[in-house]
């Protein structure tokens, strides 16, 4: 038997509302904690109100949400199968000679459409955000401002300028790419000979031109010396700056493609930001095979019964794929694998793992 139209997005209907109904439960609980792990950290600072912290946090919680999106696929579509079971739904479905692949498609269907929306629409929006949240915050938290920041560690930056080129390395961005804290520059003259290295407290980007603040100047002709302003030319506009140091998750799906060719022309490595934009486009796939397990959870149950260890089961495996994801960002983040194995085989594996699972269910 064929599904029909009507049945199909009825089923469809019902995993699109579990799937956003437990998105919404999680917005709201990551929302509440960051509210007061903010009111936490700025309680006492000037400037602090709770209006102020909501709002920097409101603004944070989509961009934190992004890293939860495959597990309320997974829960959301676990809990449509096992309503559709316990109300006999799926029962009757396969009595009338409906298989496990057919009342599957409409949740598969639901994965892919939400995968697609969230890499070309969900993912920017959030991004952007998170840098609207950045610039409410500034001046909120002073140093300890980089726990709000998407910033990576050890990321360096060449530019050029007036001067000749520099290589750029800071800890933390602030105010949308015109202040850097932590500031490390390398020289070079204009023939590619070494000049200096600058060690400064704050670098705040003027009109091409960084202007460093308690900078400590070494040199291989002379002793160190200090500062209290500096000045190094500089060709990078604030854009480029939270792009190059930024992490890959601040930068946005359309504007990666952009950033990896830039990255690649200056001679920098892109791999991290090639990553991000491989699992991007790998996400529908990953959605794919979350929702295949669950289905493979709702075969069993509808069968054979035992609701709890067969959920159990069911998330135990989605979170084995979750580390299985991460070890692979990990090693593609590093270089040992390259980024289109490190981000597409976590959903091939979570695909063939479901798949095999329902195949030795239905067909044995």
């Amino acid at each position: 038997m064929i599904l029909g139209h009507t049945l199909s997005l009825y089923f469809s209907g019902r995993f699109l509302k579990a799937i956003l109904g437990l998105f919404l439960f999680a917005a709201v609980l990551i929302f509440l904690f960051d509210v007061l792990e903010l009111v936490r950290r700025g309680g006492d600072r000037e400037g602090f109100s709770v209006l102020r912290v909501a709002l920097i946090s409101l603004l944070r919680v989509p961009l934190l949400l992004e890293q939860v999106i495959p597990f309320t696929v997974l829960f959301g579509a676990i809990a449509a199968f096992v309503t559709l079971s316990r109300a006999l739904e799926l029962v009757v479905a396969r009595a009338s000679g409906i298989s496990v692949w057919q009342f599957s498609m409409p949740a598969i269907v639901v994965g892919i459409v939400l995968g697609i929306l969230s890499i070309t629409v969900y993912n920017p929006a959030a991004v952007w955000f998170q840098q609207k949240s950045d610039e409410v915050a500034t001046g909120l938290f002073g140093s300890e401002q980089n726990f709000l920041l998407q910033t990576s560690s050890d990321v360096w930056v060449r530019q050029d300028g007036l001067d000749g080129e520099s290589v750029l390395l800071a800890k933390k961005l602030l105010e949308g790419g015109t202040l850097l804290v932590g500031v490390t520059i390398f020289t070079f003259d204009k023939d590619g000979t070494f000049r200096e290295r600058i060690e400064a407290d704050e670098a705040r980007l003027g009109d091409e031109i960084w202007y460093l603040s308690d900078a400590i100047v070494y040199t291989t002709e002379q002793d160190p010396q200090t500062y209290g302003r500096y000045e190094v030319s500089t060709f990078l506009t604030a854009t480029e700056v939270r792009e190059s140091i930024g992490s890959p998750e601040s930068i946005s799906f359309w504007n990666l493609p952009r950033f990896i060719e830039l990255a690649r022309n200056a001679g920098l490595p892109a791999y991290r930001y090639n990553l991000q934009y491989q699992t991007l486009l790998a996400r529908p796939l990953l959605l794919v095979a979350m929702i295949l397990i669950a289905a493979a959870v709702s075969l069993k149950v509808s069968r054979f019964g035992g609701l709890g260890s067969m959920i159990l089961g069911g998330i135990l495996s989605g979170f084995v794929l979750y580390v299985l994801t991460e070890l692979a960002k990990d090693f593609g983040g590093a270089g040992i694998v390259p980024p289109l194995l490190a981000a597409w085989a976590p959903g091939i594996f979570g695909v063939l793992m479901g798949l095999t699972i329902l195949l030795h269910q239905e067909d044995g």
